[in-house]
């Protein structure tokens, strides 16, 4: 699974965000993002994906992809 559809998976079981609404250039404000539900998605990706998001900073004006690049950063690692 691509990390922007381990994102889209999270959005949508955790957050109730619709799939087709998860693209690239969407904001995470626009899909309904704040800053409780930000710490949440990050805190789920780093059990899921098994990475530390701890120094990336995470705003509901951070698109999808702009998530997505810095996921796959620490991925890298």
């Amino acid at each position: 699974m691509t990390c922007t559809e381990e994102i889209t998976t999270i959005l949508h079981r955790n957050f109730g965000v619709e799939p087709a609404a998860v693209r690239s250039g969407a904001s995470l404000h626009e899909l309904g993002m704040d800053s409780l539900a930000l710490e949440e998605l990050r805190v789920l990706l780093e059990e899921r994906l098994d990475i530390d998001l701890e120094d990336v900073q995470l705003t509901s004006r951070e698109t999808v992809g702009q998530l997505a690049a810095a996921v796959d950063e620490k991925s890298a690692r």
